[in-house]
């Protein structure tokens, strides 16, 4: 039986859980392996400063099963906005199986093309601009269109994950790997949902610098279409 090839897309300035959360889950998938791309073998700096070191190139990265494109704040702008970055994203999601995104790497799954006409969630803060890459935002952890299937901000990428991962291998084994990461979420306070936390609390997170970077997706979602 041939292995299920699973692939994660990763650029500098990435959010770091975006990618490790599902990584860490999908990568229990019996049958499965594993491969982290990206423009070249050189280290990959992520949001919080660790260096992430690439299994492959664009290049000679083989052709995935599923496609997985991590979100980020402002490294998310020069992601989609660079063309091989973009090329290889549409290469790879033309054959897999399934083609996802955590958090705003859902944006760089629609420049790419790959959300038109689709049902799609990304972070909370920026679901705005789906509509500008030709998707319809859906108000969830985890959206599934056909083979798309994406989740909303950061830490939905472990829901997503296991999502997938009992899409691939069953409910069962889903739950085995749930239960050997002992994922049992009780947070010390509600505030995880913009529906939940409170005005002032919202104000400040997107105060605190996610205004200015809707400013910048909007421009830079103006210039991948020219390119």
């Amino acid at each position: 039986m041939p292995l299920f090839n699973i692939g994660f897309v990763i650029f500098p300035g990435l959010t770091l859980l975006d990618f490790t959360g599902p990584l860490q889950v999908l990568s229990r998938l019996p049958q499965s392996a594993t491969h982290i791309a990206a423009k070249s073998a050189a280290p990959v700096s992520s949001d919080c400063g660790v260096g992430l070191v690439p299994t492959h190139s664009f290049a000679n990265c083989p052709p995935l099963d599923l496609l997985c494109v991590p979100g980020g704040n402002l490294g998310v702008v020069d992601a989609f906005c660079d063309h091989e970055t973009i090329e290889f994203v549409r290469r790879q999601a033309h054959t897999a199986k399934y083609v996802t995104s955590v958090c705003t790497g859902g944006i760089i799954l629609g420049v790419a093309g790959l959300l038109k006409g689709r049902r799609a969630t990304t972070h909370w803060a920026f679901t705005d601009l789906l509509p500008l890459v030709g998707a319809s935002h859906e108000k969830a952890r985890v959206v599934q269109d056909g083979n798309v299937i994406t989740a909303a901000g950061v830490s939905s990428g472990i829901d997503f994950a296991f999502t997938v991962a009992a899409e691939i291998a069953g409910e069962t084994a889903a739950r085995k790997i749930q239960l050997g990461i002992e994922y049992d979420p009780a947070p010390p306070f509600d505030s995880g949902n913009p529906d939940k936390a409170s005005p002032a609390i919202k104000s400040a997170v997107l105060s605190a610098g996610y205004d200015k970077s809707l400013s910048a997706y909007r421009a830079g979602i103006e210039r991948a279409s020219r390119l």
